[in-house]
């Protein structure tokens, strides 16, 4: 389809036609200057600066990074809010684009769209600052941090109190399988339960010319990799429930040493709520059985992180019926399920919540559709003013309904 522009006489359209390079300037600005989970406090500045400037009242949670905001104007502040979220941290990973936005900080990038989600919702509380009369009903602004961090920076939010009187809650993910101007909506799970086990396997160490004196970690390393995915998909009885991903393995240094030590890293997922409660109990039994066969002794620590997103129908219909009449009809696609996980799920335990997929693919590139968490992964920033207009349309949607 053809990526939208702002056309029209309405206040939103003027509005984003007079801001939308400025927003572009604000996610740039993240972009070069990225932050790990955790560690987001120029960016807070920049996201607290910017409402503060605007008359708003942003409140920094009690972890240090992050923010949220309320704005109520006329409205009865006791009355159930809609909270709109985004996440503010950056990957610890290499951005490999030559842009001039490209990132500063060695090893350090946004390749997950956290910049582009973060530019919507300012955008949007930076609108309705200035156009209180259009306010539909009070809105909180939440601003997360570490997102990329298990088990997540939204528990942080919700142990500050940050959806205490939310009736509802509706967040972005940029998707560059989706063109801009297209949206993927989807009721029920929408990703996956993301857990980490990071395991250390240990033994005496030796030399390479007579591994048969020692604990050969190495191998015992590439049996883990080559057979624990196995034997827990066997203990789930679901092969297609589980994905076990081994991101990163580390041993020794010298080709004629066998190393004392094996350090892994896996990710491990399932689409389904029922087998994640069981999956920490079955990848020890899975891991023990494997290297019950070696001599090697090992170490496991299983962190159990991220239900699946499961996307409210109600709200999830609030968002359907906004956008057709906002964005055109033809811009609402389903979305799937994904094999990836997002704290997002946290929010949905707690209130009514829904994640929109929001197309960043430029249709005139006849290049790769990069995935997230590419080195060279960016968007189409004409995605920015369609986030704006989708969630000021949404906020319309929620509080005439009633939601």
């Amino acid at each position: 389809m053809t990526a939208p522009t702002q056309v029209g006489d309405r206040p939103i359209d003027q509005w984003l036609r007079e801001h939308t390079e400025g927003l572009i300037a604000i996610r740039r600005n993240m972009h070069a200057h990225p932050e790990l989970s955790g560690e987001e406090h120029a960016t807070t500045d920049l996201i607290a600066e910017r409402l503060l400037l605007a008359g708003l009242d942003p409140r920094r949670l009690a972890s240090g990074t992050g923010l949220v905001c309320d704005l109520i104007g006329d409205h009865d502040p006791s009355a159930p809010k809609l909270a709109l979220r985004a996440d503010i941290d950056a990957l610890g990973m290499a951005d490999e684009k030559d842009v001039p936005y490209r990132s500063q900080v060695d090893g350090v990038s946004h390749a997950c769209g956290h910049d582009v989600h973060t530019a919507i919702v300012l955008g949007t509380a930076l609108y309705y600052s200035h156009h209180l009369d259009e306010l539909p009903g009070p809105l909180r602004f939440i601003f997360q941090p570490a997102e990329e961090r298990v088990p997540g920076g939204a528990l942080d939010v919700l142990d500050d109190g940050g959806l205490d009187g939310v009736g509802g809650v509706v967040g972005l993910h940029c998707d560059p399988k989706l063109d801009v101007g297209l949206i993927g909506i989807r009721t029920g799970p929408i990703s996956s339960a993301a857990d980490m086990a990071v395991i250390r396997i240990s033994g005496p160490g030796g030399h390479t010319a007579r591994p048969e004196l020692t604990v050969d970690t190495v191998a015992a390393a590439a049996d883990v990799i080559r057979e624990v995915p196995r034997l827990l998909a066997d203990a789930i009885g679901r092969p297609e429930a589980v994905k076990v991903v081994f991101g990163s393995v580390h041993a020794g240094d010298a080709a004629n040493v066998i190393p004392a030590h094996c350090d892994l890293k896996a990710s491990v997922r399932t689409p389904f709520a029922e087998v994640w409660d069981d999956l920490p109990a079955a990848f020890e039994a899975a891991l023990a059985e494997v290297l019950a066969k070696t001599s090697a002794e090992y170490e496991l620590d299983y962190t159990h992180g991220v239900p699946p997103v499961v996307n409210a129908r109600e709200l999830t219909e609030v968002v359907r019926r906004a956008a057709g009449p906002e964005l055109g009809e033809s811009s609402i696609t389903a979305a799937v399920q994904s094999w990836g996980g997002d704290d997002f799920a946290w929010y949905g335990r707690e209130v009514g919540a829904t994640y929109v997929r929001l197309g960043v693919h430029d249709p005139s590139s006849d290049g790769p559709r990069l995935d997230l968490h590419a080195g060279r992964f960016d968007v189409d920033e004409r995605a920015i003013p369609v986030g704006v207009r989708l969630l000021i349309a949404t906020a319309t949607e929620f509080f005439t309904a009633g939601v």
